[in-house]
């Protein structure tokens, strides 16, 4: 059995760019940046960011071409491929991740006009029972008994 999957999360590097193939399906490629942290054996940070250049075809380019833009964070599922053709300069090769799946990552700030972006909910101040956020009517709690577990009565 042979298995070519990529999972990737990461910030797009620049504006989807959407495209029609000539049967009419879209096309859209984009890239996007992953970056990876760790402390040498001298303990001093280092950094590593990888670019990966993405596909997606049909109503998911479209998707992505309409709610994506630059810096958005998304995590892409699709199958590494590589591609190549001729060019005046000879022959060229570009490897791309063709995604199968595509989950958008948190809005970004700073496109609410309201004074508060995530205004909180009412904390019901020492009440028994917290408010809902939809209807402000009481949720139901679990009351849980206060004892204590011991670890050997445990049969597993």
């Amino acid at each position: 059995m042979y298995l070519n999957k990529a999972i990737i999360y990461g910030n797009l590097t620049r504006d989807p760019e959407r495209r029609a193939l000539p049967s009419g399906a879209a096309v859209c490629n984009f890239s996007v940046a992953t970056s990876r942290v760790w402390k040498d054996k001298n303990g001093v940070r280092q950094e590593d960011t990888q670019y990966h250049n993405i596909v997606v075809f049909a109503q998911l380019a479209e998707l992505v071409s309409q709610y994506l833009r630059k810096g958005s964070g998304v995590l892409v599922e699709g199958r590494i491929q590589t591609r190549s053709w001729d060019s005046p300069e000879g022959k060229k090769y570009r490897t791309e991740i063709v995604a199968d799946g595509i989950q958008f990552g948190p809005k970004r700030e700073g496109g609410s006009t309201s004074s508060s972006p995530n205004p909180k909910p009412d904390e019901g101040e020492g009440e028994a029972n917290p408010i809902s956020k939809n209807n402000k009517e009481p949720i139901d709690t679990i009351e849980y008994p206060e004892e204590d577990i011991n670890p050997d009565d445990i049969p597993f």
